[in-house]
């Protein structure tokens, strides 16, 4: 089966842990970039890519990587791109995002304009046809420039690897599944530790901790564009990578994960969440204030994202909200907390360095993952 290079755009800051994901699967990393991992792999790669990695926003599939300083220039390399090798004759393209740093070509509309039209006269020359119905399935393409160098790929997932389908209720601010799956994942947390989240809003990190203790496959019950491309990728592909993420599921795991919140509309939604993804069995959430946070249990996880104040009449209440968080933490004995927040006072008022401290985009705000590491357990307690 012919292979190509993948694209797996992910949160700036989290290519690490989207790295290690990729190379559980069994595929060859190419290029590890700012806020993007591209790995080799063939048509069952792209299947197993967008139904098995938690931390990756899409897979893209890379047709061509080209200077261009002009338009001129952009048109003709565009052009000169096999794209009958993936877009049918009927199929429906478009340039669906394009974006630039640093470059010489900087205007989106423009790009995505002359792209199309030099995608139409390569298919013109080739198909033999001066017009294209295009009701055929959906081939979108994305180019990223930086520094005149334009990476295009087509976009295999389509709507974001982060709607995973269970989320249908939301609270203000939530935190996305995908960074949700790839903070959790710079913890050294396992199934067999106690996780707490005090302030779990719509429930993102207890229900993504407890889909990975329970092995569910965070795009086992969704659809992904290119499963209609059968014009280079056998359905057999996906039938496959569904059929290994359904007899990978284990919703009989023994876990102790926790979802705190004060407000009752949270927690109403967070277990209509719980309930969608499956694992509603597998957490407990209770309305709960910080201060009231404790547990009897040694060397368990605080993974969470507190209220960073981003209104004035917010901001006013954190430095009390955060002395709450470092009190109810000091009376935790060998615990770890994971904290994501923008609130650069966050070590100030929980009165405790944070052991490492790592530099986030949520979007585009600016976060640090602050991480207060405890004691290993001892042997007999972990998972040989």
């Amino acid at each position: 089966m012919e292979t190509y290079e993948l694209i797996a755009p992910c949160h700036f800051g989290l290519e690490a842990v989207l790295k290690r994901e990729i190379i559980d699967l069994g595929y060859e990393i190419s290029c590890v970039e700012d806020g993007k991992v591209t790995f080799i792999g063939d048509a069952e790669a792209i299947a197993y890519g967008n139904i098995f990695l938690r931390t990756a926003e899409r897979i893209l599939l890379k047709v061509a990587q080209v200077k261009a300083t002009t338009y001129d220039e952009l048109f003709e390399a565009t052009k000169a791109i096999p794209w009958e090798q993936f877009i049918p004759e009927n199929g429906k393209f478009w340039v669906a995002k394009a974006n630039s740093i640093k470059s010489k070509l900087f205007s989106p509309s423009d790009i995505q304009s002359i792209m199309k039209k030099a995608m139409v006269e390569r298919m013109k020359k080739v198909y033999h046809k001066e017009w294209f119905p295009e009701d055929g399935e959906s081939y979108p393409v994305r180019v990223s420039f930086m520094k005149d160098i334009a990476t295009i790929g087509l976009d295999t997932t389509g709507v974001s690897l982060h709607k995973r389908g269970y989320r249908l209720s939301q609270v203000k601010a939530p935190i996305s599944e995908t960074l949700a799956a790839a903070l959790i994942g710079l913890t050294p947390w396992k199934k067999d530790r106690i996780l707490v989240d005090p302030f779990c809003g719509s429930g993102t990190f207890p229900i993504e901790a407890a889909r990975m203790a329970a092995n569910m496959a965070p795009g086992m019950n969704r659809t992904f564009l290119a499963e209609n491309w059968t014009n280079f990728i056998p359905k057999t592909c996906w039938y496959d990578a569904h059929d290994e993420a359904n007899d990978m599921v284990d919703t009989s795991v023994d876990v102790d994960i926790q979802g705190y919140d004060i407000d009752p509309e949270a927690l109403k939604a967070a277990r209509e969440n719980a309930k969608l993804a499956g694992v509603d069995h597998l957490i407990h959430f209770q309305q709960r204030e910080v201060k009231d946070l404790h547990h009897p249990k040694k060397y368990g996880f605080i993974i969470t994202n507190p209220p960073y104040g981003e209104r004035l009449e917010d901001k006013e209440m954190l430095p009390k909200l955060y002395r709450q968080i470092g009190s109810a933490y000091r009376g935790l004995d060998s615990w770890s907390m994971y904290l994501i927040t923008s609130y650069e006072q966050a070590e100030k008022y929980i009165e405790k360095k944070a052991d490492k401290n790592r530099k986030i985009y949520n979007g585009m705000i600016k976060t640090y993952y602050y991480q207060f590491l405890g004691p290993r357990p001892p042997k007999r307690n972990r998972e040989e």
